[in-house]
């Protein structure tokens, strides 16, 4: 069976209450495409996680797909200011924010790639996040570990640059935590600028780092990143990103959903 997909295909893979590291960072090679498509599809309950998001997550919330997002860290920055339905959905408590640091939220994904219970961290000194964790007794020294559990999400969604149909894939630039998610997690949904041969694959052997095995799914989806960016091909976008912001309901929700579709 073929792994190429539409990304309305793609998108149905995914089931309510379900797990999603999805993969970039900020408003750098974002799954926003993927995004959107599950806000059409009207998704519900899922549990999102990365270590720095904006418009993905935020859109998710504005569509009322989520009620867990896991992250270090949620806003648009000094640019564009904050995350504003993020922030609302968390404050009218439709949202439950899990608070992270970055740091711990590489180190869960990173504890379930290398299939361990848990990943001993070093300490986070006098955050209040510590309080959350559990620490167990150091077997080669003195004094206790602090340690963070485990987090196996259902799927990795990640936007790459090329990949193959088998789902091969090439990521140019800043990986975040791409990798580990894919390590992370239990399967693979890949959104691709472009679906490209396996030898083309082959000739930059170096930087396929997203293992096809993993792969249920590859879905072409030209600037598919977009409002954010995506190296080399574009840079984000300002005005569709003011444009998003001024979303304010439902109904505009809706025609913007169906404007910017792949």
């Amino acid at each position: 069976m073929t792994k190429i997909k539409t990304i309305e295909e793609a998108v149905s893979l995914i089931s309510d209450g379900e797990r999603l590291a999805m993969g970039g960072l900020l408003l750098q090679r974002i799954p926003s495409a993927f995004a959107r498509e599950t806000a059409r599809q009207g998704k519900k309950n899922l549990k999102v996680m990365k270590t720095a998001a904006n418009y993905d997550f935020d859109l998710l919330c504005l569509a009322e797909c989520v009620d867990e997002v896991a992250a270090g860290f949620v806003s648009f920055e000094a640019e564009f200011g904050m995350a504003p339905n993020f922030r609302r959905s968390v404050e009218e408590g439709r949202v439950r924010f899990n608070e992270n640091s970055c740091y711990t939220v590489i180190s869960s994904l990173r504890a379930a790639a290398f299939g361990v219970p848990f990943m001993p961290i070093a300490a986070l000194g006098e955050s209040y996040l510590v309080n959350k964790f559990r620490t167990v007794d150091n077997p080669y020294g003195d004094g206790d570990v602090l340690t963070v559990p485990a987090v196996y999400p259902d799927w990795a969604v990640l936007h790459v640059q090329k990949s193959d149909e088998e789902g091969n894939a090439i990521i140019y630039g800043p990986v975040f935590e791409d990798v580990i998610m894919s390590r992370a997690a239990r399967k693979i949904i890949l959104t691709t600028e472009e679906i490209v041969s396996k030898s083309e694959i082959e000739e930059e052997i170096d930087l396929a780092v997203i293992p096809g095995f993993k792969v249920e799914a590859v879905a072409e989806v030209s600037k598919g990143a977009m409002p954010g960016s995506c190296y080399p091909n574009y840079d984000y976008s300002t005005d569709h990103i003011r444009e998003y912001l001024s979303i304010k309901d439902w109904d505009t929700l809706n025609l913007y959903l169906k404007e910017f579709r792949p």
